[in-house]
């Protein structure tokens, strides 16, 4: 047997476990998709504070006013030179 039929095999076997694991683990696979979904980008905080300047003519003075505009988990950044400042930014 060759050595790329060996390495094949296995990477077919491992992509099949990997599968199977998840199948056979749905929970945990749909609070790790829900987990990621709650979390906002940072061009969503910033979309939304485009929003904001556009309903109210100022820029939002603090993070929490943005909490209208977005869907999401946005505890984690902050509004710094009328820009989100956080993770991925």
């Amino acid at each position: 047997m060759h050595l790329t039929h060996v390495l094949m095999s296995a990477a077919v076997t491992v992509s099949v476990a990997g599968v199977s694991y998840s199948a056979f683990n749905p929970d945990h696979a749909e609070r790790e998709a829900r987990e990621v979904a709650a979390a906002a980008t940072c061009r969503t905080v910033d979309s939304a504070i485009v929003a904001y300047v556009a309903l109210h003519d100022a820029p939002p003075a603090a993070i929490g006013d943005l909490a209208g505009f977005v869907k999401g988990d946005i505890t984690a950044y902050r509004i710094v030179g009328g820009v989100a400042a956080g993770p991925g930014c």
